[in-house]
């Protein structure tokens, strides 16, 4: 029994050495695993540095231009996402320089807004934001609101307080209900902590979707299949364990690099500790690999088996849940969300890292990453077979 354990030993280590070999002498494996992912990382997390943008350019129509129009205005420049960068004459004016994507929304206050403010009559102001970029739109929209809300505010305040009001008698008349908003794991509305969690290890997972087809068949593109099989003394089980193993400690390095990077470094909430970052990060790049294998088991070809799961990694930043919830989509598509290991991946990190959940609020997700670790065994004989008997398909 010792002896078989060494020889299995020996043959997983053997077709270990053949594949650093060949990764040395291939430069897709170097920025593949090195320098793209390190590209990735730094770009997203310097990018989103801020946590959410700042002084998004708008626009200011302003027809009354009393010192209460001006005051609102001022206010709005204030704000810390938008900055009144022009003033224009007219509403087409505006309209076009939003067309021409120099501000992103405009508010448009008509004449005669102070008179009838002061004289209780409801004025209207209108804003116009763009929704092309969302977030820009969303965050300018907020603003123009709160400012325009705070001016109908002071003149109420100073009419109530003429009437001889208290101060907690006005906040009471004015704001009814007073909110208190607590934001659990991302207390500063950082886009950073929200989006560079999910966009970067979704993005380094891509590389796993792409290596591993293409590990495996330019193999047979290269006429090395049944070299690769003998070396590993004809079990292709073994012949991927040795393929994987330099795969693995590239892609795990990196992403744990990173995970300790965010977490560490950029010091990112995570109640849940440090070993559930450990545990999903290679439960993910594992998974990813296991439905890779798979994907090139029934496809015989390096192009489209690769195009296939490229394809998948990416369609999973839409059905992952984080730029739309899993729940408001279609039935179909809210079942079809299960196939992708990014949303497993993503639900982990929510339940058991930045809400501090245990392990079994997140069993389902954890039991779907293993099938995905599993589902080679379902195309082992057909692979082999192709393996075998070669036919290189371009």
């Amino acid at each position: 029994m010792l002896n078989g354990l060494k020889s299995i030993l020996r043959r997983i280590f053997n077709v270990t050495v053949r594949e650093v070999r060949i990764m040395r002498g291939m430069p897709i494996y170097t920025f593949c695993l090195v320098f793209f992912p390190l590209i990735v990382a730094i770009f997203f997390t310097t990018l989103l540095n801020d946590g959410t943008p700042e002084n998004m350019p708008v626009g200011v129509v302003d027809l009354d231009n009393t010192a209460t129009t001006r005051a609102m205005v001022r206010k709005l420049d204030a704000m810390q996402s938008s900055r009144v960068v022009a003033h224009y004459n007219n509403v087409n004016e505006a309209r076009q320089a939003i067309q021409r994507n120099q501000i992103y929304g405009f508010l448009y206050i008509p004449n005669g807004t102070t008179s009838r403010l002061y004289a209780n009559k409801q004025p209207k102001v209108s804003y116009y934001v763009t929704q092309v970029p969302m977030l820009a739109g969303s965050m300018i929209y907020k603003d123009i609101k709160t400012v325009t809300t705070l001016a109908s505010a002071a003149v109420g305040s100073a009419k109530l307080s003429a009437l001889g009001m208290s101060s907690k008698e006005i906040a009471a008349n004015l704001q009814p209900i007073k909110i208190d908003l607590h934001m659990i794991n991302n207390p500063y509305s950082s886009y950073n902590i929200y989006l560079s969690t999910y966009l970067v290890p979704g993005l380094l997972l891509v590389f796993v979707f792409l290596l591993v087809p293409y590990s495996i068949w330019t193999e047979v593109k290269f006429g090395r299949s049944r070299e690769w099989l003998k070396t590993a003394g004809g079990s292709l089980h073994l012949a991927l364990i040795g393929k994987l193993i330099p795969l693995n400690l590239m892609f795990i390095v990196v992403m744990l690099g990173f995970e300790f990077y965010i977490y560490g470094y950029l010091d990112f909430p995570h109640p849940g500790g440090y070993w559930p970052i450990v545990f999903i990060g290679i439960m993910a790049i594992f998974s990813c690999e296991g439905f890779a294998i798979f994907v090139a088991s029934l496809i015989p070809s390096l192009r489209m088996s690769m195009s296939v799961c490229t394809l998948w990694s990416v369609l999973s930043f839409s059905m992952c849940g984080c730029t739309f919830p899993v729940t408001a989509m279609h039935p179909m598509l809210r079942a079809l969300a299960a196939l992708f290991p990014l949303r497993h991946y993503i639900v982990f990190y929510q339940i058991c890292i930045f809400d501090g959940f245990p392990f079994n609020y997140a069993v389902l997700h954890i039991a779907m990453l293993f099938l995905f670790l599993l589902l080679p065994l379902f195309g082992m004989r057909r692979l082999k077979r192709n393996l075998m008997t070669p036919i290189y398909i371009p």
